[in-house]
């Protein structure tokens, strides 16, 4: 059997990236997380048992299994034909650093040869591999990609909203209309009480029904029988006119009062 060769034994931890993940966690669940991220890790991020993270969390209950099944399912990819999970930053951090310490290893040898020959030995020499591509990147799907830069006001983890979009993406819009809900919704909103992409998402509020559209279209309707001009839509205002005079509603108003569009 050979010896592994790439086995970690320290595994970064990117905090911000981390508590942004797991604010919505109670302590139970982060805690078994943890100990999902250190096993798998400890695997050299290859794939393991649904029996291996109960083991590993030393479930004896059903509800401890059920709060390990919660942490997997958000968290970690199921292979369902194999019922095994991998997580996918970790594959990519040991991939980095496994490409990175073999370069040092390549470096440390060139160093070596360049010393003997310094010395007026002459060795063999090392080839030198082709350059490898940085993989230390998170790469995201160009459909989510392009969802992510439709967006008016971007807030949270970039990383936690692709994740509720891949569960997501089959009961959602198309991409463009999303972006449009999304940022409708937002445009009236307070800075501070703006949600995070990713708990749009998971709360599924692109169903949410917006009454303001129906009371615009209500009190324009009243407007045309009262004798008005109905001139359409520009920016956030519908546009009226009568009497050769102009008139405007903020479709974001709730008290939606007509006005003089001066």
């Amino acid at each position: 059997m050979t010896k592994e060769t790439n086995k970690f034994h320290a595994l970064q931890l990117f905090t911000d990236t981390f508590t942004a993940e797991t604010v919505h966690l109670n302590n139970e669940a982060i805690g078994i997380y943890i100990r999902l991220l250190s096993f798998a890790w400890t695997k050299n991020a290859k794939p393991f048992k649904t029996e291996s993270a109960y083991r590993i969390c030393q479930c004896k209950t059903d509800a401890c299994k059920l709060n390990v099944d919660e942490v997997l399912g958000e968290f970690f990819k199921v292979n369902p034909k194999e019922d095994t999970w991998t997580h996918k930053r970790l594959i990519h951090e040991h991939a980095y650093l496994t490409e990175k310490y073999k370069k040092r290893s390549e470096a440390g040898k060139k160093g070596a040869e360049i010393r003997h020959y310094a010395n007026g030995k002459t060795l063999t020499p090392i080839p030198n591999p082709n350059p490898k591509p940085n993989n230390n990147k998170y790469e995201y799907e160009q459909d989510f990609e392009q969802l992510w830069s439709l967006l008016k006001i971007k807030r949270g983890s970039k990383y936690k909203a692709n994740k509720f979009w891949e569960k997501l993406i089959n009961l959602m819009p198309s991409i463009e209309q999303t972006a449009s809900i999304y940022n409708k919704q937002m445009i009236n909103v307070d800075k501070q009480y703006i949600p995070h992409f990713s708990t749009w998402l998971n709360e599924r509020r692109w169903e949410q029904v917006d009454d303001t559209e129906d009371s615009i279209k209500s009190i324009t309707e009243r407007l045309v029988k009262l004798g008005y001009t109905h001139l359409g839509r520009i920016d956030n205002y519908e546009k009226f006119s009568k009497d050769g005079k102009k008139y405007k509603i903020d479709v974001f108003d709730e008290k939606s009062m007509i006005m003089p569009d001066e």
